[in-house]
């Protein structure tokens, strides 16, 4: 005989919020409960599904196996309710939110859902800054910004609730680039910069010498040198440009890891309109996602004019 379980949507709302923040204090903080409210609430949940969801000890808390695989089904009927409520309040939505985000992915993935959601939250003051993770960091920690998206290590620290994965590629304007010189000529953004750490480490793990041959803070000159011939670079899949070229096994260059995109909040409570907008970019950026897998796995679709 089957069973019918229904879920509570309070429970979802701090499962999810305890799975991005890594701590039932910070989710307590978030959702205006206490640290031993919300651990009730997550027990109850474990209790109602039958599952260890999240893994607890003193310094850390991470999903299991299980609550990973939960973690997007959670959200999904989250953002359905949140839809629906929200096309009943969404005129009382106002204020201002200030959101950090990397210059590479803030050009490619990220005007269109701003636009789609200042469209449609028309009392909501955008203010978007684009800088280096490491500066994003700190701005959230003084309270210069609400909202930002970061770049993590995927086996890294935990920053936030992983919103975005992609695979790295090296890319050149030539294809010879590095088969012609004895020591690999780096394009790379000044330090503190995770794409280019990616790419020294990369090559010292195999060996290989490098220099660096030109440092730009802006995207636009960094693939300004790539198209002149002046080095190679590290950039995610989807950010490279198509008139450069993406290098393969046989350039001799290392292998990469993906690049993990990750959205985090201020310590401090940040207002309404900052949360429906962490939603809105979450859930634009899953159905983005989602996309590209059907892409990946079905070529032809890339052919499609988008809906």
């Amino acid at each position: 005989m089957s069973r019918f379980i229904n879920l509570e949507l309070d429970l979802l709302r701090a499962f999810l919020t305890v799975a991005e923040a890594r701590s039932f204090t910070r989710a307590g903080e978030r959702l205006g409960r206490t640290q031993s409210a919300i651990s009730l609430q997550i027990r109850r949940l474990e209790e109602r599904l039958e599952r260890q969801l999240l893994i607890r000890d003193p310094r850390h808390v991470g999903l299991t196996a299980e609550g990973e695989a939960f973690l997007p089904q959670a959200r999904r009927l989250l953002r359905l309710n949140d839809e629906i409520v929200g096309g009943i309040f969404e005129a009382d939505i106002e204020g201002e939110v200030r959101l950090g985000a990397p210059e590479d992915f803030a050009t490619v993935h990220l005007p269109a859902i701003l636009g789609a959601f200042a469209q449609s939250h028309p009392k909501v003051a955008l203010s978007v800054t684009c800088d280096l993770t490491l500066h994003l960091l700190d701005n959230l920690r003084t309270g210069a910004l609400d909202l930002a998206l970061v770049k993590r290590e995927p086996l890294g620290p935990d920053l936030g609730l992983r919103v975005w994965r992609e695979p790295l590629v090296w890319v050149a304007g030539d294809s010879g680039i590095v088969a012609d010189q004895s020591v690999a000529p780096l394009v790379v953004a000044p330090n503190p910069c995770v794409y280019r750490k990616r790419a020294i480490n990369a090559l010292e793990a195999q060996g290989i010498p490098w220099r660096i041959a030109y440092t730009s803070p802006s995207l636009a000159g960094q693939h300004a040198a790539l198209r002149a011939g002046l080095g190679v670079t590290v950039l995610p899949s989807d950010m490279a440009p198509p008139d450069l070229l993406r290098l393969g096994p046989e350039s001799g260059l290392p292998d990469l890891a993906d690049t993990e995109i990750a959205l985090m909040r201020a310590p401090a409570a940040v207002p309404r309109a900052a949360e429906k907008l962490a939603e809105y970019i979450r859930a634009a950026l899953d159905r983005r996602h989602a996309s590209s897998l059907e892409t990946i796995l079905d070529p032809h679709r890339s052919h499609q004019p988008n809906s």
